[in-house]
């Protein structure tokens, strides 16, 4: 790994929640769950900011408390339901790199709603992208479903088909190509690439697989009730 570069950890958090209420700030054994992930980008030392965005001023607050070194408020028109993640991600990084007065030379994102991830896992990832070459990497977990074997779609009768049909027929899921479900816990780019990027799949983008148990990605009440079953079991 270049210890030469300039890394920034960005986390976008934006304030309405349909599915869990403020859960970006709520309470994840003793701690708002934004503050897990902030906790990790410390804890991992690679980060020469941690920038967290966000349009809403509770959030903001409960990150400059959790230890983020840059505030980015968010516009009303990246902080909608429709809002995509990338136009986010790169408006955090071009004002974190206003505020902070340089630029940066690696972009790693963590999602507020997957603090299951370890550290070892932002490292890893940071590596990887470092390492190999390709423009970004996105994390992702082993599919519990197979589009080759398990997962279809109706066609425009109404009949059930595969989604992905093979030419010779797949008897056990084993068999079947492997796939991938992206966890939304880790996107890296090296700056270039994630500004001139409109998709997070790329001409070279690599994929670094993480356990489920570290995959879990909060969008409903039995999510938090998952990730908090999970923290407790680790102790």
């Amino acid at each position: 790994m270049d210890i030469t570069l300039n890394r920034i950890c960005t986390i976008c958090a934006r304030g309405g929640s349909k599915g869990v209420p403020n859960k970006n700030i709520r309470s994840l054994l003793g701690k708002p769950l934004i503050a897990h992930s902030i906790q990790q980008a410390l804890d991992s030392q690679l980060f020469a900011a941690v920038a967290v965005s966000s349009d809403s001023d509770d959030i903001l607050d409960v990150a400059r408390r959790a230890g983020a070194s840059l505030l980015i408020k968010r516009p009303d028109a990246l902080a909608t339901d429709q809002a995509a993640k990338l136009p986010v991600i790169q408006h955090c990084l071009l004002q974190a790199e206003a505020e902070a007065g340089r630029t940066f030379d690696v972009v790693v994102d963590l999602d507020a709603t997957a603090p299951l991830r370890a550290v070892e896992d932002i490292v890893a990832a940071t590596q990887m992208l470092e390492d190999t070459g390709v423009q970004n990497v996105i994390t992702a977990m082993p599919a519990r479903r197979s589009p080759y074997f398990n997962m279809v779609e109706l066609d425009a009768a109404g009949y059930a088909h595969l989604s992905k049909p093979l030419d010779q027929q797949v008897v056990r899921r084993q068999d079947a190509p492997k796939c991938y479900d992206m966890n939304a816990s880790i996107y890296a780019w090296k700056r270039p690439a994630l500004l001139e990027g409109t998709s997070v799949f790329m001409e070279r983008t690599r994929l670094y697989v993480m356990p489920e148990e570290r995959s879990i990605d909060i969008d409903s009440e039995l999510d938090f009730r998952f990730v908090e079953f999970l923290f407790a079991d680790r102790g």
